[in-house]
């Protein structure tokens, strides 16, 4: 089994910055995929970014060029760093971790991330 815990969401203006961190613990393989989905009210969740456990990383049209998903493989923990936020922004962050060896994906509690003035 694998925990993720999210923290660093919260209400920030239009044109401002968060950053989201997801600690993963328990029975990790090296190589897996991390990533970072959201779901807003009244849709469906979609993927925001991913990173490979050798560094490639995969964003929706979206946020390209506004956000960065990175990972410390020593940590077991994957960021998004999002600046230029819009209110079209606001969901709920789901960090997801996909292991490649058992096909298996686990998922966080979510975070609440709010754009609006």
């Amino acid at each position: 089994q694998v925990q993720l815990v999210e923290s660093g969401g919260g209400l920030v203006q239009p044109g401002g910055s968060l950053r989201l961190s997801c600690a993963a613990s328990g029975s990790i393989f090296t190589i897996n995929a991390m990533g970072w989905y959201r779901q807003a009210p009244g849709k469906q969740r979609e993927l925001v970014a991913t990173i490979m456990s050798g560094g490639r990383t995969n964003y929706a049209d979206s946020v390209k060029g506004r956000f960065t998903i990175s990972r410390d493989n020593a940590k077991n923990t994957v960021y998004l760093q999002m600046n230029s936020l819009k209110p079209e922004d606001t969901a709920v962050y789901y960090c997801n971790v996909h292991q490649w060896v058992s096909d298996t994906d686990y998922w966080g509690q979510g975070t609440q991330v709010t754009v609006s003035s």
